[in-house]
């Protein structure tokens, strides 16, 4: 074991509370949330969080400045890639069902520290997300009446020249955004029959499109004399994969919604699989009917479905596209308002935000205090700012919560048994693993050889027996790669080579991507440079795959598992950081002074209320020692313990007990073990506390020495626990 000097002590100490994980509780369907929603209504949350308004302006956009046709593959693209990312949240939301999504996922997995960086950050993404898509309905609902409601506001309430802000105040949208609060607040079944209402409306439209599309499709357009189906060849296509993935974002409240869904184990991954499927053949199959319906070079990027039903005549059609898209945003709106009071209760709960926002109204069940505190901000952020201001943002903070994710997946999975069991289901400790019921199971199905049973039934028997027997615990290296890597990992503890490799991969990835984003660009590197560069970073990237990969998983439990752990999520970092990577230097420095801001709100209030911390820190930090006399009266000494480095201290009791006849007194420790925790923290903390009213201290000491006197004497130890209990709370 590793020794640090003492002048290192305090920098170990600070770096064990920035890193340490959340420790749930053993029932982990308790929950002071309602628990009602199905698979159904998780999956229309899903739905209505994807396809938005980025169905009827992002196709017609990405269609004509990025990709052409070939927007269909670039749309099958991100799908796929957005599909990794979802398969890391649906194996989370089902093995823990806990509000907070990424944020609660890097707590368990990773740590505090970053775990409340992914919720800050998520946080500022669900705001801007909500207020951009309130702008973009107001500015959609607006051009239908041909922006009267923009010039009377000008004209007749205000209007402002200053940078950073819109020329007016949307009105409209703030309303909106409040009148979604209200609904928000009114409870969880609420929210959900309100999406059900708009996510309907919006699918029927978008199978109307589809339909209706179809029948006007013209194949001509994707001919060469139109330019072709990939005019701007793979990089078009790649360039609009990049900016199709962000379509896809939404997904994630699912398992924010996890907490409060019927049976998470379930629900969550095949709610996850889908709406991802149900988005994914929404934008490609919209995207391929409106590149049919027009050439791609003539589309509208601001209202592409409808202005291409208007050229073909079919001017009706463009009020059913309006009235479709509007729904589309109402059910992106829900799902901002809907999530993100979740995460601001999540991080509430553990001490980290304001304890404030984790109460639970008796009635409605949600967080109403954080739903409208932050449907307000979200209000005032699209009365004042306009729509592009408000996208330059967005995505970073998902980017990176979809990185964090991914390496906690890969974390988790290969955590030794006795630290991941604290998230595993109530019945991880008293349930043995499969691999130590395989033998059994083997032994109980086939009985005992029976003498006409096959010589070859029986070597299978044997080797599946020596393999269950060969099986190491999680984290540990797989015996059958000891002979080559045995002498070089085997003497590290389980989980640390991953935990490193990890970390590896992280640093690998974004070298490997900052070197293809900006090689030939801001570095201006030759060729040969760039090249060896990427050789380099890319064996170490596959380097710290394979040295995940030859380490022990944990043995498989009855919730949803990422398949391919740890490639899949490897691949899911590697693709989120080159897309972070290819944001604009402004919104990674919008990004820094957020991280500042709540960095600022941790080390000043988060680290200290932390509840982790609470739990890690000893009762008190001493022994007591009670006698108790004939009179019945209890006399305490209390000393001061020295701190043992071996662990945490403990405090001790060594009671002297007397009976009421005088007799001499015995030691009774063995009574005392079996007083109830609670009542010893209780009656030590009131026994060091240095203004402790005498007349309190007699009630206390009289109590307690009459249940001793009762344990002493007689074998009923129940009912004289629970008077003991008792006689704590009532004092």
């Amino acid at each position: 074991m590793a020794t640090h000097t003492p002048g290192c002590a305090p920098a170990v100490r600070l770096c064990q509370k920035l890193n340490r994980r959340k420790t749930l509780e053993a029932d982990m369907m308790a929950t002071s949330l309602k628990r009602c929603l199905s698979t159904v209504d998780l999956a229309l949350l899903g739905v209505g969080g994807m396809v938005g308004s980025g169905l009827y302006v992002l196709t017609g956009t990405v269609a004509k400045e990025t990709a052409g046709p070939a927007v269909v593959l670039s749309f099958l693209i991100a799908g796929v890639a957005s599909l990794m990312a979802a398969l890391c949240y649906a194996e989370f939301g089902a093995r823990v069902p806990k509000t907070g999504s990424a944020y609660m996922f890097t707590y368990v997995s990773v740590g505090e520290i970053w775990a409340f960086l992914i919720g800050w950050n998520v946080i500022l993404e669900y705001m801007i997300g909500g207020a951009a898509v309130a702008r973009a309905w107001s500015g959609y609902l607006d051009s239908i009446f041909n922006h009267a409601i923009q010039n009377f506001t000008e004209t007749h309430i205000m209007q402002w020249n200053v940078p950073f802000i819109a020329h007016y105040p949307d009105l409209l949208a703030a309303a909106i955004l409040l009148l979604a609060t209200i609904f928000i607040s009114f409870g969880v079944r609420v929210s959900s029959w309100l999406n059900h209402i708009f996510s309907t409306i919006s699918i029927c439209v978008i199978v109307f499109i589809l339909i209706f599309g179809f029948m006007l499709a013209e194949p001509a357009n994707w001919s060469q004399k139109e330019g072709g189906f990939a005019p701007f060849g793979l990089s078009g296509i790649m360039a609009g994969t990049a900016t199709c993935f962000y379509a896809f974002v939404g997904f994630d409240v699912i398992a924010a919604s996890s907490e409060e869904a019927k049976n998470p184990q379930r629900a969550v991954p095949v709610a996850t699989a889908i709406s991802l499927a149900l988005a994914a053949s929404a934008y490609i199959l919209v995207s391929t009917v409106l590149t049919l319906l027009v050439p791609w070079h003539t589309l509208d990027p601001n209202s592409a479905l409808s202005d291409a039903f208007f050229r073909r005549g079919y001017s009706w059609a463009g009020f059913i596209v309006a009235i479709g898209s509007i729904c589309a945003m109402n059910t992106v709106l829900l799902s901002n308002l809907f999530s993100l009071p979740r995460i601001v209760y999540a991080m509430a709960e553990d001490g980290l935000f304001f304890s404030v926002f984790s109460r639970v109204n008796p009635v409605t069940k949600v967080p109403v205090i954080a739903i409208q505190v932050f449907g307000c901000l979200m209000a005032l952020l699209a009365l004042i700012f306009d729509l592009e201001a408000l996208v330059q943002f967005l995505s970073i903070g998902t980017l990176l919560a979809y990185t964090f994710v991914a390496a906690s997946i890969i974390v988790l999975r290969f955590q030794p048994e006795k630290a991941a069991s604290r998230s595993g289901s109530s019945n991880a400790q008293q349930e043995p693993s499969p691999t130590d019921l395989e033998p059994q199971t083997m032994a109980q199905e086939s009985g005992e050889l029976k003498e006409y049973e096959s010589f070859s039934d029986k070597l299978q028997l044997v080797e599946q027996e020596k393999q269950s027997r060969e099986r190491r615990a999680a984290g540990q290296l797989k015996a059958r790669w000891e002979p080559y890597l045995g002498h070089v990992l085997g003497d590290c503890e389980p989980g640390e080579v991953v935990a490193f490799s990890v970390l590896a991969l992280m640093v690998s990835g974004l070298s490997l991507c900052a070197v293809l984003v900006f090689g030939s660009g801001a570095l201006q590197l030759p060729l040969w440079s760039i090249s060896l560069l990427v050789v380099v970073f890319g064996l170490a990237f596959l380097l710290s795959l394979a040295l995940i990969w030859v380490h022990e998983q944990q043995a498989n439990t009855k919730t949803f598992q990422v398949p391919l752990v740890p490639f899949i999520p490897g691949t899911s970092i590697l693709l989120n950081v080159f897309l972070m990577l290819k944001l604009s230097p402004l919104t990674w420095v919008r990004f820094i002074v957020w991280l500042v801001v709540g960095l600022t709100v941790y080390f000043g209030y988060g680290m200290w209320h932390s509840k982790e911390g609470q739990r890690e820190r000893p009762p008190q930090d001493l022994a007591a020692r009670y006698v108790v006399l004939p009179s019945g009266s209890l006399v305490e000494t209390v000393q001061t313990v020295q701190p043992d480095a071996q662990g945490p201290l403990q405090p001790s009791f060594s009671v002297s007990c007397a009976d009421r006849s005088g007799h001499q007194a015995m030691h009774c420790d063995s009574i005392i073990s079996r007083v109830p925790s609670e009542m010893k923290h209780l009656l030590l903390g009131a026994l060091a506390a240095p203004k402790l009213p005498s007349a309190t201290f007699r009630v206390l000491s009289q109590k307690f020495s009459h249940i001793i006197l009762q344990l002493a004497v007689t074998p009923k130890f129940a009912s004289s626990s629970r008077r003991l209990h008792a006689s704590s709370l009532e004092t």
